[in-house]
């Protein structure tokens, strides 16, 4: 996804080793232009899966998520981190850790948003080691659904999500695959 692409290139900054900040279009103020096109994108990518639900985790997750629900015209939920007053019972738990911010979060969802036999598409802002895309799949398939697949908006692909998420079995379409975060410069997979 070119657009995309060029927005990493531009606004990206390489923080480290394995940390890529992109906080100025896509996980603190959001660039909804961009968006839209991530949630046509993910449409056209995943388009005859029969998606009946859209899954991501809060908060860096919502707008593409959000946006690919629309574009598919079905609901989207989002996983909690944060412990919520209103949500106690009834709910599925899985632990996830955190590769940028190193730390375990158990993630909730409601019971009542995900049905048996529910089609749901996966969306997250980034793939490095699979932890969040791992713990919603488990959601889903704890729910009786299936996973029709994982959409990731920004791939680091010298970190081993994709191929382990594929081992398992999901189909995974990145839109952006970063080869490498080497002295400062962002690498792409070429594909």
């Amino acid at each position: 996804m070119e657009l995309l692409r060029q927005k990493v290139i531009n606004e990206g900054i390489v923080l480290g080793p394995g940390v890529l900040k992109v906080d100025s279009f896509l996980n603190h103020q959001m660039d909804p232009f961009l968006m839209r096109e991530v949630g046509r994108e993910f449409t056209r990518r995943f388009a005859g899966e029969g998606i009946t639900k859209v899954l991501t985790i809060e908060s860096s997750g919502i707008a593409p998520g959000i946006m690919t629900a629309l574009e598919l015209e079905v609901p989207m939920i989002f996983a909690r981190k944060q412990k919520s007053l209103t949500l106690t019972e009834d709910i599925y738990v899985e632990k996830v850790y955190s590769f940028t911010k190193k730390e375990t979060n158990e993630i909730t969802v409601s019971r009542k948003f995900i049905a048996p036999g529910e089609r749901v598409l996966i969306v997250d802002d980034f793939l490095a080691n699979g932890e969040a895309a791992f713990g919603l799949a488990r959601i889903v398939e704890q729910a009786g659904g299936s996973v029709a697949g994982i959409g990731i908006v920004i791939e680091k692909a010298f970190q081993p999500g994709n191929r382990l998420l594929k081992e398992a079995g999901y189909r995974v379409e990145s839109l952006v695959r970063i080869a490498s975060l080497d002295d400062g410069v962002v690498g792409f997979v070429e594909e």
